[in-house]
């Protein structure tokens, strides 16, 4: 009869700097492993940290904890299957990011990674020591090999653990979403075990930390790079997979493969786990929009609904004179829609107050832009109140073209403490409205149906802040803008470039102007989740003042 061996994939939801709530998760996991008759139960990357840490690693208090922690894991599930988890190791004055194996109330291996990141949101050359290449340890009848992370993105790594015995491959993983990361990620993990012969266990995190969200989607690999189970992207999940050992070696039994979503359903996805997390993890419960009548906020509030549920959502409409009938007809449609609550609180008033104020200093000069940030700021102003009496975190609607080219006012429209669709292109906006109002699925707390009115979808984007105002009377309609900016920022193009594409060198020109001149702006607005790879924080890091321009 062949020898079998029983690995249950916890695909869990940590949070960073909750040591004893990480642990938690991880004995119930273990015990819910223990009860299905599992020889071992693994866990993700630092999941007893939560990740990424950044510099709280650093502190050797902290890492120090963590360690105590794991340790007293390993004593509290002494009897019952082996445990592998990611923390921290602090050894003769070297900080490793290591993966623990527990057996029998020990610590009875570890491993530390050899090859650390320092590219896109990964800085870990800053934070840890490389480690030497190490070889597997046993767990049962089974020789597992772990190569952390970046460790399987290198060939040396996992051949080096398969020449000295490594039968089975168990990558534990803090990988954060991007769009196409996933094809990425079998593409890679099918080329080491094509290289090694072996099967490999992909295991990700699930959850939201700052401006990332890791995509669970974790998955098994027999020889040969067959696909034999994957669990599901944004959700977590204990798997149990069954291993039998023949003639060949190891091989996965075939067993639930998730469905995998389309792009547009794994970004809604990842936007709304991210802010739930981001807002639970925080300490709050409830938050707070501001709604315009426009396509932006429209948006914000169904992900707020569809992360927290509609009674945790307030939305605010502050009109002005210049809102239209139209935009408070569509606010009160989009909040009608949700389920939500839909307050009313008009700026007029204050805006004369302050323009009366100012009006001695301000004498003799025209009305500008000046006079349009005002009612801007009045609205953020009234959020925060709100947002500071209630105790409801206010988010922000800026979606990445408005937020490329400066078109946000500072200390405005750009006040609170989370925005959702930072990393969302307009065009993207559209796209994934006209998704939503055609889905539901079961991990949406907001309605079935179409949550965002069709006259939203199909009027001009508009700021209302002068009479008659439209997005496109100053800028190239969105189309045009997203293709521009996704050339300069996204691939790095040069105007050269942009203009042997079609576009017009001077409007190329003057786009790129505002992406420049706009950095102080990014450098003081609130986290959102990065959906791209050159999502504006980690990944695009450029200097405040910049004279530079290219002059192509």
């Amino acid at each position: 009869m062949a020898t079998r061996f029983r690995l249950t994939l916890a695909q869990l939801n940590p949070t960073v700097g909750a040591l004893a709530e990480n642990a938690a998760k991880a004995q119930a996991a273990w015990l819910a492993a223990r009860d299905a008759g599992a020889d071992m139960v693994a866990f993700g990357e630092m999941f007893i940290t939560g990740y990424q840490t950044q510099d709280l690693v650093s502190k050797p208090a902290f890492a120090t904890q963590a360690m105590v922690t794991i340790r007293t894991l390993a004593q509290s599930c002494a009897d019952g299957p082996a445990i592998g988890i990611g923390g921290p190791l602090l050894e003769n004055g070297q900080l490793s990011n290591a993966y623990y194996i527990l057996q029998d109330g020990a610590v009875t291996a570890t491993v530390s990674k050899h090859h650390l990141p320092n590219t896109a949101v990964f800085d870990e050359k800053r934070l840890f020591s490389s480690a030497p290449l190490s070889g597997p340890y046993r767990v049962g009848p089974v020789r597992i090999g772990t190569p952390i992370c970046e460790d399987a993105w290198h060939e040396d790594v996992c051949e080096t653990l398969q020449e000295s015995g490594a039968e089975i491959l168990l990558v534990p993983n803090g990988s954060p979403y991007h769009r196409e990361k996933y094809e990425t990620r079998v593409t890679l993990m099918v080329a080491r075990v094509i290289e090694t012969g072996l099967p490999l266990v992909y295991l990700n995190m699930v959850g939201g930390q700052d401006d990332q969200v890791f995509d669970g989607g974790s998955f098994v690999l027999n020889p040969g790079g067959a696909l034999v189970g994957r669990l599901p992207m944004f959700e977590t999940a204990l798997h149990h997979i069954d291993f039998e050992q023949n003639t060949h070696g190891w091989c996965a039994v075939e067993s639930a493969r998730a469905p995998l979503p389309d792009p547009l359903e794994q970004d809604y996805h990842a936007m709304v786990l991210a802010l739930r997390d981001y807002v639970q993890k925080s300490g709050f419960s409830k938050v707070l929009v501001g709604m315009s009548g426009g396509i932006d906020s429209a948006l914000v509030a169904a992900l707020a609904t569809d992360a927290l549920g509609p009674e945790n959502l307030r939305c605010v409409m502050l009109p002005s004179v210049f809102t239209s009938a139209e935009s408070l007809q569509d606010a009160t449609a989009a909040a009608a829609a949700l389920g939500c609550r839909l307050d009313s609180l008009p700026i007029t008033p204050a805006q004369t107050a302050i323009t009366q104020t100012l009006a001695p200093l301000m004498q003799g000069q025209a009305p500008d832009v000046t006079e349009e940030n005002i009612q801007s700021r009045l609205r953020g102003v009234m959020l925060m109140a709100l947002s500071n009496k209630f105790g409801e975190m206010l988010l922000t609607t800026g979606n990445k073209s408005e937020v490329a080219v400066g078109y946000c006012t500072i200390y405005g429209d750009m006040a609170g403490g989370y925005n959702p669709i930072k990393d969302l292109y307009k065009t993207r906006v559209f796209d994934i409205c006209r998704w939503r109002n055609a889905q539901h699925r079961p991990w949406m707390a907001g309605p079935i149906g179409a949550v965002i009115p069709e006259t939203i979808l199909t009027k001009p984007p508009s700021a209302e802040l002068r009479p008659d105002q439209r997005d496109d009377d100053s800028l190239p309609p969105y189309d045009i803008l997203d293709a521009i900016l996704e050339g300069l920022v996204e691939r790095d193009m040069s105007i050269a470039d942009l203009v042997a594409e079609g576009h017009d060198g001077e409007t190329v020109r003057r786009i790129e102007h505002l992406l420049y001149s706009s950095e102080w702006k990014r450098f003081q607005s609130a986290p959102g989740v990065r959906l791209s790879q050159k999502a504006f924080w980690l990944d695009r890091r450029y200097p405040i003042v910049n004279r530079w321009r290219d002059r192509g």
